[in-house]
């Protein structure tokens, strides 16, 4: 009979063992599985990321929206892109251009001129 209580406690203290690690697992499993609470926020994070760049982008059709609605319909407006881009001018008028500051310079240098012989 003192045999019984020794083994009782064996089993018992394997199967607390055994619950033990399983509720470690669980626990590891629910914060760093690929469904676990860690992957949860960074999809939150990511997710409200692209509601702010959704929100940024429908501003930006709006203003693209109306700004070809302007340059269908508003003579103003076509007048303005056509003297500041386009370089045109009213008759009588005089457009003056001044030369490119160094940041407008194109990338490509231009090649080196040779010296013709005098």
């Amino acid at each position: 009979m003192s045999l019984m209580p020794a083994m009782h406690s064996a089993w018992r203290r394997f199967v607390l063992i055994v619950l033990g690690l399983g509720l470690l697992a669980l626990v590891v499993h629910t914060l760093f599985g690929p469904r676990g609470y860690l992957a949860l926020r960074q999809q939150q994070k990511e997710y409200e990321r692209l509601k702010l760049e959704i929100q940024a982008l429908q501003e930006e059709n709006r203003r693209l929206i109306e700004e070809i609605k302007a340059l269908k319909s508003d003579p103003q407006m076509i007048e303005r892109i056509a003297r500041e881009e386009l370089k045109l001018a009213r008759p009588g008028e005089t457009v003056i251009s001044l030369p490119r500051t160094q940041t407008q310079q194109p990338a490509v240098a231009p090649a080196p001129q040779q010296k013709k012989p005098k």
